[in-house]
């Protein structure tokens, strides 16, 4: 079976494929998911049930999981794939920001606010609104997320004018909700409101059988994206590699090295001494040896240098490219003596 998200209208066949032992979510923009291992087959069930229906629906997971990736399944093989899908990262908001954002605000409601504001939940109404890191909420958001959650009706900061809405909610978490209600920092009747429908999405590192084909997917995208003719590929060599990996940070850490390696490939193939994996400690399978070619830091300084080019100099670019933090990048290019190479 193949589920396909697509923006128009959502698309559930069967296919021969599926004696491949993997299955294919596609959801929008371009972002791609490949389930095939079996720890995997409850969850592609689950989502699939769960998307028919209005209920709220809770994914919990690590982070990079692939919690958003299918959020947005739900909404575009549900019955509200044609209204819109709003997402909020609540891990970044703070303060009054966060409500705000989520409920919008009145002209003059506090300094700055020059002009009304629809909020998050405003847009979403017909819709889908996904809660990111739904986890991070202040307690004082949360008695408020409630109230729209039980009366589906709210007022924006600054107002007093009740404004009723239709919105399906997804929220997730790579936090144990059930321990914070244990502990006091999160609200037990928020917590049975959002787990309606709880799916759990395991990490990467427990399905292995995924982690090529997945692979694949990715550079598939990112040759795509890049222009690249002829598109690149993985060698043998490098998909034993990476089935080796532990994968900490799951779907977006592989999607990383995948990127690096692009940069520090000057061919169609990706070899193995092309990625660059931060090491966690932990590995998957039996060690292997790899012939790099050099050492891992002349690996890494000559995927900054090619990042910086890659990027015209622009650090923070490059860093984005790169999949680390600007302050990381600084500290490389120090610690590599490869200031010069950024204009």
């Amino acid at each position: 079976m193949v589920l396909a998200a697509q923006s128009s209208q959502p698309i559930v066949t069967t296919h021969d494929a599926l004696a491949e032992r993997h299955l294919k979510l596609v959801a929008p923009p371009s972002a791609r998911l490949t389930f095939g291992a079996p720890s995997m087959r409850p969850v592609v069930d689950a989502l699939t049930r769960v998307a028919k229906t209005a209920a709220t629906v809770l994914l919990q997971g690590e982070s990079g999981a692939g919690k958003e990736v299918a959020a947005r399944m739900i909404h575009q093989t549900s019955p509200r794939a044609n209204q819109p899908f709003i997402a909020v990262n609540c891990a970044v908001l703070t303060g009054d920001l966060v409500e705000s954002e989520l409920f919008g605000h009145e002209r003059g409601a506090f300094t700055g606010a020059h002009a009304r504001r629809q909020g998050r939940i405003e847009l979403a109404d017909g819709g889908t609104l996904f809660l990111d890191e739904v986890g991070e909420l202040a307690p004082a958001v949360q008695a408020k997320l409630l109230r729209v959650l039980q009366e589906g009706r709210f007022e924006r900061v600054g107002g007093s004018t009740s404004i009723t809405v239709d919105v399906r909610w997804v929220a997730a978490t790579n936090r144990d909700l059930r321990a914070m209600v244990r502990e006091g920092t999160w609200r037990e009747d928020l917590y049975h409101r959002l787990a309606v429908f709880p799916i759990t999405l395991p990490p990467l590192r427990e399905r292995r059988e995924d982690i090529v084909p997945l692979a694949e997917s990715l550079v598939e995208e990112l040759s795509a994206s890049a222009g690249a003719s002829p598109r690149v590929r993985l060698a043998e060599a490098t998909k034993a590699r990476l089935r080796s990996e532990a994968w900490r940070g799951n779907v977006r850490e592989l999607r990383n090295v995948l990127e690096r390696a692009m940069i520090l490939t000057d061919g169609p193939v990706i070899e193995p001494e092309h990625l660059w994996i931060e090491q966690s400690g932990t590995t998957l399978g039996p060690a292997r040896e790899i012939d790099l070619e050099g050492s891992l830091a002349e690996i890494e300084r000559r995927a900054i240098q090619r990042a910086l080019s890659a990027a015209n100099g622009n650090r923070r670019r490059a860093a984005e490219r790169l999949g680390i933090g600007l302050r990381t990048l600084y500290e490389k290019l120090k610690l590599y003596d490869a200031a010069g190479t950024a204009s």
